[in-house]
């Protein structure tokens, strides 16, 4: 099934480099191109498509604004940040609008490609450098006291969860087995009450144990 993509960033060739790099995945579909927020908005009303590439720095309104507003009014509608920005400030007020995924403009190609098929599919995909300083936040907050109810190897394998790492390297980095990472995954799951990575970032926020 044909991904639609809708490119949003105010630098022309900053565009044109992003439709070559996806129009060369066979299922990735380019429908539609936005400089400014309002372009954005109304392409994204036009054309609605299946996720929207977001610059955070545009001409009219910053991409956490414009993020914000077609979440409430397309929910379903997949946005990922790919910005020059990798500041906490920018990255948490991103997740707050409801991003699915955020990665900087210096990751490689695989990376971008990566979060967007992770986006479509209902996933949430950040940058790992990213990821891991959002777990660091949440296991170091005064206000996690769910946290204290994990063990060192817990946390741990907490960490390499939001790294993007699988069981398999998560049991080879730790040397343990792999399925001692999944009865460890399962643990910190339960004991946090939570079912997946998205909703780990999206309960840190909520909590304020992550303040942007």
């Amino acid at each position: 099934m044909t991904t639609r993509l809708l490119l949003v960033d105010d630098h022309t060739v900053v565009r044109s480099g992003l439709r070559m790099l996806l129009a060369s995945e066979a299922e990735m579909e380019i429908i539609g191109e936005a400089g400014t927020g309002e372009e954005a908005l109304r392409l994204t009303d036009e054309l609605h498509p299946d996720l929207v590439l977001m610059d955070i720095g545009l001409p009219d309104m910053t991409g956490i604004e414009v993020t914000q507003r077609i979440k409430q009014r397309w929910p379903n509608i997949a946005v990922v940040a790919l910005t020059i920005h990798e500041d906490e400030e920018y990255f948490f007020k991103m997740l707050q609008a409801g991003v699915n995924g955020y990665v900087p403009k210096r990751a490689a190609p695989e990376e971008l490609i990566t979060a967007v098929c992770t986006a479509v599919k209902g996933g949430v995909y950040l940058y790992p450098s990213l990821a891991k300083l959002l777990v660091k936040d949440y296991l170091a907050s005064e206000h996690g006291p769910e946290v204290d109810g994990l063990t060192d190897r817990e946390q741990e394998v907490l960490t390499h969860l939001a790294e993007g790492a699988s069981n398999d390297l998560i049991a080879e980095t730790l040397g343990i087995a792999p399925k001692t990472v999944v009865r460890h995954r399962e643990n910190i799951m339960r004991k946090l009450n939570l079912h997946s990575r998205a909703e780990l970032v999206k309960y840190a926020i909520r909590k304020g144990i992550i303040r942007p």
